[in-house]
């Protein structure tokens, strides 16, 4: 099977390990085989910019309600990314490059990060869930993240606001 490059998105820091190849290539053979679904694996990435993050943020994917994620627009600019798109099957990693799940993603929109309403923020799946939690939280994360790619943060700076469900392993605990 050939994967192609395995592309970490969405990672600023090098306390994130890389993507276990040989990891991400079987678990995406369990899924397509499971599944049935042939189409590409787009990327794997870990979420946040630690390896504690990753892990935690990869369980909450894993384990509920963690649905949704927001990234800088400039990031994905400045590491030449592609944006998110509709159906995209990623494979979410935890913070030593082992893949946790796959997951297909349901809702793009770019827009101001003040522009983020209660229903994301829920879905997120994050702190208490609440607006003020979220934007309080992404507000120092994205001021960390932009300070790693040399980048000015303000309070209306563009994120990618993306919605995805978990679609392997389909266990729910």
């Amino acid at each position: 099977m050939n994967l192609g490059v395995i592309r970490l998105r969405r990672v600023t820091s090098v306390d994130i390990a890389p993507a276990d190849r040989t990891a991400v290539e079987a678990m995406w053979a369990s899924y397509v085989g499971d599944s049935g679904n042939a189409g590409p694996l787009v990327t794997a990435y870990a979420f946040g910019d630690s390896a504690e993050l990753a892990d935690k943020l990869g369980l909450l994917v894993l384990h509920g309600p963690k649905r949704a994620t927001a990234g800088l627009l400039q990031a994905f600019e400045a590491e030449a990314e592609p944006l998110p798109r509709l159906d995209d099957r990623c494979i979410v990693l935890g913070g030593d490059g082992r893949p946790l799940a796959v997951v297909r993603t349901t809702d793009v929109r770019v827009g101001p990060l003040s522009s983020v309403d209660d229903s994301f923020a829920w879905d997120e799946g994050e702190g208490d869930r609440t607006r003020a939690w979220w934007l309080d939280g992404h507000t120092r994360f994205f001021t960390r993240q932009c300070a790693a790619l040399g980048l000015t943060f303000s309070d209306d700076i563009d994120v990618v606001f993306e919605r995805f469900e978990l679609v392997w392993p389909t266990i729910r605990t």
